[in-house]
């Protein structure tokens, strides 16, 4: 599947070109899945458990640039293991860690496949915006009642799509929608009809997930690509069209959100959901006393509690990524973690603005990250499968630089030494 590593005996060019076709069908359908998580493990587990053992199997190599994601997801994973050395009962802990495992891997293999050929990144995208588009589709039909057995699409009153919380739901449309903003800022005008209506549903589909993350994380998120694009380009004229267009958005937006708080139960939820410190929130036991209690306690527990412990011990969930890391993956975890996420932003950051034919995807990744440990105070993003695709494609798009600037010193090296 790998066109560059393929092991065994010589393969006929039209064998390893429908090898390669088919591998990348495989990869486009996999991040395709991954927008229709109702139980768990959800069909996305399957196909991927198959296809990384296929992928490796054809010779796909892990770099030396994709090896420290590799190191610290498994080290992560370690202080996850450790952890149920505490637990009393070991109940669902060890098929916790077993997806946290397993998420892991999907991160190194999108890095890996990336760093193949960086013309999966369109693929990976493209995939992420049709799975998007439908569950934020069946998203919305529920929350309207459009057809007998919608609610099934929906919890509390609020758009969950083909997910089991609107709180992942939400923020899973987020980068494809940043997709869709970045191709109608930068692209042709003959696409954009379509991309202002994938982007109608999706930004709907936000807003009706009531999901105070996902709206955040949207809002960052969308200034942030205008900024980032506003830094990177220099002309003039681009910068105005920009900054038109961005202005007309917002005023779509508003309007669009306007037409929908007409409905009563779309105002009455919206109003509530806006109160920005909720009574599960402040009150006694809410999210941000169980932060500090529970931060205070993992100060005496560098294994951790386990998996699923704290909600025994409280009211609800951890809500908070870095709590959810100390408690689940004790101090070694965290520590791993909070060097990953710092590792993952600062490299990122470093290969922004370099004008490469991944420049926009690892943009657009490294926003949606900032943005999602930006939200990871108030919501676990442990488990979150898009999170993960996620960390691989900027992991992707770094291995990707760095092979750019080797081949690039290379050259020199051998014209300096031609000249000479």
């Amino acid at each position: 599947m790998s066109a560059v590593d393929i092991r065994g005996p010589v393969v006929a060019r039209p064998q390893l070109a429908a090898l390669g076709l088919l591998g990348s069908a495989l990869v486009a359908f996999g991040v395709f899945l991954s927008g229709f998580v109702i139980s768990e493990p959800a069909p996305y587990e399957l196909l991927m458990v198959v296809q990384i053992a296929l992928w490796f199997l054809f010779g796909l190599k892990i770099s030396r640039t994709v090896a420290p994601l590799l190191a610290a997801l498994m080290v992560f994973n370690v202080g996850g293991f450790l952890s149920l050395t505490v637990m009393d009962d070991l109940g669902t802990g060890p098929m916790y860690l077993a997806v946290s495992t397993f998420l892991a891997l999907t991160s190194v293999f999108y890095a890996a496949i990336i760093e193949d050929s960086h013309k999966r990144l369109k693929l990976i995208f493209q995939a992420w915006v049709g799975s998007a588009i439908i569950t934020g589709m069946l998203g919305i039909l529920g929350y309207f009642h459009a057809f007998p057995g919608s609610d099934v699409f929906t919890l509390y009153d609020r758009a969950k799509g083909a997910f089991q919380d609107p709180n992942v739901f939400g923020p899973f449309l987020v980068a494809p929608s940043l997709y869709l903003m970045h191709g109608l800022l930068t692209g042709k005008l003959a696409g954009a009809p379509m991309r202002i209506a994938g982007l109608l549903i999706l930004s709907l589909g936000i807003f009706l997930s009531f999901s105070r993350a996902a709206w955040g994380l949207f809002l960052l998120s969308a200034v942030m690509l205008v900024f980032v694009l506003l830094l990177k380009e220099r002309t003039g004229a681009f910068r105005l069209k920009i900054l038109i267009l961005s202005l007309a958005a917002i005023a779509f937006m508003v309007t669009a959100m306007l037409i929908a708080l007409q409905f009563d139960k779309v105002a009455d939820l919206f109003l509530s959901r806006t109160q920005l410190v909720q009574e599960y929130d402040g009150g006694h036991l809410g999210r941000f006393d169980r932060h500090r209690i529970g931060f205070l306690m993992s100060m005496e527990k560098p294994l951790g509690i386990g998996p699923m412990v704290f909600s025994q011990i409280f009211p609800e969930d951890e809500h908070n990524i870095w709590l959810k890391s100390l408690t689940t993956y004790g101090w070694l975890g965290f520590v791993t973690y909070v060097g990953l996420i710092a590792t993952t932003i600062a490299l990122g950051f470093r290969y922004l603005l370099r004008n490469r034919p991944w420049q926009p995807y690892l943009m657009i990744a490294w926003i949606v990250i900032v943005g999602h440990t930006a939200i990871g105070n108030v919501i676990d993003t442990d488990h979150w499968r898009h999170f993960y695709m996620l960390l691989g494609i900027i992991w992707g798009c770094i291995a990707l630089e760095h092979n750019h600037l080797r081949r690039r010193s290379g050259d020199e090296q051998g014209t300096h030494h031609h000249a000479s």
